[in-house]
C-alpha cells in the first residue's frame, strides 16, 4: 500500500472539472485508489464519492493506493491536486 497527503489549493475547492479529471485519472490504474479527507475514505474511481466529500481550499486530503501500480498511482493523482489541475 503507498500513499500521499497533499492540500487542496484551488480557490474553489474540487468541483465537478477537476473532480471528473481526477476520476477519469484515478480509474485508469489498475490498483484500488482511494480518497481520504474529513474522516471519510472513499473510492476514488467514483465521482458522485468524490463530490460528497465537499473538499474545499485548505482541505487535507490523503491519496492511498494499494495494488500493482500503487506508487504511479499515488504519484500522479498527488501531482494532479499540487498543480491545481491546471486552474491557476
Amino acid at each position: 500500500m503507498t500513499e500521499a497527503t497533499t492540500t487542496i489549493e484551488n480557490k474553489t475547492g474540487i468541483h465537478a472539472r477537476p473532480a471528473s479529471v481526477f476520476v477519469q485519472k484515478a480509474s485508469s490504474f489498475k490498483s484500488k485508489v482511494q480518497l481520504k479527507a474529513k474522516g471519510k475514505t472513499v473510492d476514488a474511481k467514483s465521482i458522485l464519492m468524490i463530490m460528497s466529500m465537499g473538499l474545499v481550499k485548505g482541505t487535507e486530503v490523503t491519496i492511498v493506493a494499494d495494488g500493482p501500480d500503487e506508487a504511479d498511482a499515488v504519484a500522479q493523482l498527488k501531482a494532479m491536486i499540487d498543480s491545481k489541475f491546471g486552474e491557476e
